[in-house]
């Protein structure tokens, strides 16, 4: 049988009994013929606060007229984002991850509450990509994910630059290697507009993972925010989920095992953000795929290093769209065997197919063949061991160093490292702790950029490797090891750690461990006493009550 794209809101709109339904939509400006078509969501998380998701309100315009061109009415849905970047190293941080639970549950919410019949959910920032899947995935409504797009890089002194030479400006302020001036012009070039944070960070990581799961058409991420592309691109969206709609494709039959294997051999190919990790452990859970956190080892040891991108690499995301974009990326690792091809997506063609239409520029060195792979495995890898005995993600897509051992400095908090890197008091081989800012403990599992790109400033990126509980921004380089499980505020051994104790990471072994004799730490463990809660009413008490820990994705639900 024919699919019926009016198989929600019928109910809602249709019939003598819905015409106080009908009343109040007519009031906003929609008519009897409106009603009697298919009703789309067009979710966005615009807010007047950041560049990430400013251009959104006008490109849901876009989407909207390809809506109606198509057959439909489309009608817009906001919901909120927080920025990483601005709210970094500050209470504000533990708010971004616990919006991705927001952002999935107020879609999931408003898509219920007007029995919309598909959905397209335009995301941008780091949080909103792994949200809207979440919610397009629990909603199972014929949709898609479309990305609003990569900011442009600023120009500094002659050369590309991106917020992550702001925040390790912030590093070698601090070390005395630049003035006041040269950071406050650095600050004011570094972000020239719209578009999320430029390079193969956390936001361009997940939306190339959306697009090698299925959900995005394929090449839709590529242009930037800016980029006039990108009105050309909401339109289609706009036409295609109403092609979705006919042919009744719901996002769970593209959300395969095989699938989440593609998402993660593309961020592993371009030294992706290690919170890919945690986001597609949250997105496997909506849709009961089994997924767990040694599976990103395995894929990525399978998977070569193909995408010279930053914060490892030399190029930006516009970089890489301008070379070929996902479907080159794509054409190269099904040349090499190392994803699956006859996985589907949105636009009704395969992975492979989609990969055929790729179109490379002559002489570009940013997506290389196989054969030229900057390293023959993938940047993302598991450590566990007594300090991690359910696991800890590092990345390794640059020149990290595969070994260090050193002697413990432990933190309680972000701001208590912060204080001590900017006074030089970090030395070399020193292996910072930071504890209790995991999912329960933070709450909210803070990314480290500001301490991490400090660390890197002040010039001991080589010499320092950096522990914790919390996670890692997209742009953090160096041997910096996240997601320690179990967390300090669930009783992990991490909680155990004391100063001048020596801490063992190894890569080639796979290894994160303490020296510290078990009978010890037994002793140790039977003294521990969790931290006080940080909170104990509102958003933040009710997250850290209900969070699981980070090894399953930091969910929920």
């Amino acid at each position: 049988m024919p699919f019926d794209p009016r198989h929600k809101s019928h109910t809602l709109v249709d019939g003598p009994d819905r015409a106080a339904a009908r009343s109040y939509f007519k009031s906003i400006g929609l008519t009897s013929g409106d009603l009697k078509k298919p009703l789309v969501m067009v979710a966005h998380e615009w807010i007047g606060t950041m560049p990430c998701n400013y251009s959104q309100r006008e490109l849901a315009q876009r989407v909207m007229e390809g809506v109606r061109a198509a057959g439909g009415t489309p009608m817009e849905v906001n919901t909120i984002s927080i920025s990483d970047g601005i709210s970094m190293g500050t209470e504000g941080m533990k708010a971004s991850l616990i919006s991705r639970e927001i952002i999935a549950d107020s879609i999931e919410l408003a898509g219920v509450g007007y029995s919309f019949d598909a959905v397209v959910v335009i995301v941008g920032c780091d949080k909103t990509i792994p949200g809207g899947a979440m919610a397009l995935a629990r909603l199972n409504l014929p949709g898609l994910i479309l990305y609003s797009g990569s900011i442009d890089p600023g120009r500094f002194r002659g050369r590309d630059v991106t917020i992550q030479d702001v925040f390790e400006g912030v590093g070698q302020h601090a070390a005395g290697k630049i003035s006041d001036a040269d950071l406050e012009e650095l600050e004011s070039v570094a972000c020239p507009g719209a578009g999320a944070c430029g390079a193969q960070y956390t936001a361009n990581t997940m939306a190339t993972v959306m697009e090698f799961l299925g959900l995005a058409p394929m090449g839709s991420g590529g242009p930037g925010a800016t980029d006039p592309r990108k009105d050309d691109i909401g339109v289609e969206a706009g036409k295609l989920v109403m092609d979705v709609l006919a042919r009744g494709l719901r996002p769970r039959e593209l959300l395969t095992r095989r699938a989440f294997e593609n998402g993660i051999a593309c961020a592993a190919a371009t030294g992706g953000s290690t919170n890919v990790v945690l986001h597609l452990l949250a997105l496997a859970r909506e849709v009961g795929i089994p997924l767990n956190i040694d599976d990103f080892d395995v894929v990525s040891e399978r998977t070569p290093l193909i995408g010279d991108m930053r914060p490892g690499g030399r190029y930006v995301a516009q970089d890489m769209d301008r070379a070929g974009g996902t479907r080159l990326l794509a054409k190269r690792l099904l040349e090499a065997g190392k994803i699956f091809g006859d996985e589907g997506t949105v636009t009704g063609r395969n992975l492979a197919a989609e990969a055929a239409l790729a179109v490379e520029t002559p002489g570009q060195d940013v997506i290389l063949p196989v054969e030229r792979a900057l390293k023959a495995t993938g940047g993302l890898v598991i450590l566990r061991g007594n300090l991690a005995p359910e696991g800890s993600v590092v990345k390794v897509a640059g020149h990290e160093r595969p070994y260090h051992s050193g002697p413990a400095r432990v933190f309680e908090c972000e701001e208590d490292t912060m204080k001590a890197v900017l006074a030089g008091q970090i030395n070399p081989n020193d292996v910072v702790v930071i504890r209790n800012e995991g999912p329960k403990g933070g709450p909210g599992m803070r990314e480290m950029l500001l301490v991490t790109a400090a660390i890197v400033g002040a010039g001991l990126g080589e010499t320092v490797a950096l522990l914790t509980d919390g996670r890692f921004s997209g742009a953090t380089r160096g041997l910096m090891v996240g997601h320690v499980a179990p967390e300090a505020a669930a009783g992990g051994p991490i909680g155990l750690v004391r100063d001048g104790d020596i801490v063992t990471i190894d890569i080639a072994a796979r290894k994160l461990d303490l020296g510290v004799a078990e009978d010890e730490l037994a002793r140790r463990r039977a003294a521990w006493r969790p931290l006080p809660p940080r909170y104990t009413w509102g958003v933040f008490a009710k997250y850290a009550r209900l969070v699981s820990g980070a090894e399953e994705g930091a969910v929920t639900g």
